[in-house]
């Protein structure tokens, strides 16, 4: 009896598929992909288009966020403000990037009257925006907000917290307008990013030392991959707590403030012989 060949001809860098969700070593039936595989790109398509489309649940999101603020009452004596973009539906923001990047009016009344121009400014404002996937906000802001105050409050230097703001149908430079309005010295904006066909769940930040309206992305330090599969809640709570501090103490964000959070920096005990 003739043994018959499988229907799949196997890859041996499949193996390598447990360490990356990389889609390498799929295999072959003939020329073409297995029916499997080419059924769970499409799976992770029709995902990412959900993440892009689907409309952030803006009322669950605020309630968790009102839950948080009364646990942490000490760095949130406010509860958070939901904003709106000059983007007045998802259609309207995928088409017209600009207008993500500005508040509407009715938004510039509401931190108008929450501001404090002319008074001390607060140090710190954290926006959260929906972004290109809902769904990684939905999943991810609120975890890692709460991580964040936990280190600032670990944290040797004082922080004080402008009110938490949702802005609908955002794009990373509207935290610029918010954290002006608020007079913050630094604004950091959580932000769904573009979905992968693997990572469809994903939350970056933005920090931004000095906001205002007009800066540049060259003007602003990222963290991205946030998500459980990627980088933990935590994990990026500490290289933001890093950035931060230097921030602070630099007075600068951007291209002059670079990430040394993974550098280990061990200290000889010798000296520049030139300054001698």
């Amino acid at each position: 009896m003739t043994q018959s060949k499988p229907v799949v001809t196997g890859n041996p860098w499949r193996r390598l598929s447990a360490w990356t969700d990389a889609r390498i070593g799929l295999g072959r039936a003939g020329v073409s992909l297995p029916t499997q595989e080419m059924l769970a790109f499409q799976l992770a398509h029709a995902q990412a288009r959900d993440a892009v489309h689907l409309p952030l649940d803006t009322a669950a999101l605020l309630k968790a966020l009102e839950e948080l603020t009364l646990r942490r009452n000490a760095l949130l004596p406010h509860e958070p403000v939901h904003l709106q973009s000059q983007a007045g539906d998802r259609v309207t923001y995928l088409q017209r990037p600009d207008l993500g990047r500005r508040l509407s009016q009715s938004s510039c009344q509401v931190l108008d009257r929450l501001g404090h121009t002319g008074d001390s400014p607060v140090d710190l404002a954290i926006v959260v925006a929906d972004g290109l996937s809902s769904y990684g906000v939905q999943e991810n802001a609120v975890g890692f907000i709460e991580a964040l105050l936990t280190d600032l409050e670990g944290d040797d230097q004082t922080w004080e917290l402008a009110p938490l703001t949702v802005v609908s149908q955002g794009r990373v430079a509207i935290g610029d307008d918010v954290g002006h309005r608020l007079n913050a010295r630094c604004v950091v904006v959580l932000i769904g990013e573009r979905p992968g066909l693997s990572s469809p769940d994903s939350l970056g930040l933005y920090l931004t030392w000095q906001p205002r309206s007009g800066l540049t992305d060259a003007s602003r330090n990222c963290i991205s991959n946030i998500r459980p599969a990627g980088l933990p809640v935590e994990e990026a709570s500490r290289r933001l707590m890093y950035l931060l501090g230097e921030a602070r103490r630099q007075q600068v964000s951007g291209v002059p403030l670079k990430d040394r959070s993974e550098e280990t920096v061990i200290d000889q005990g010798i000296g520049n012989f030139l300054l001698r």
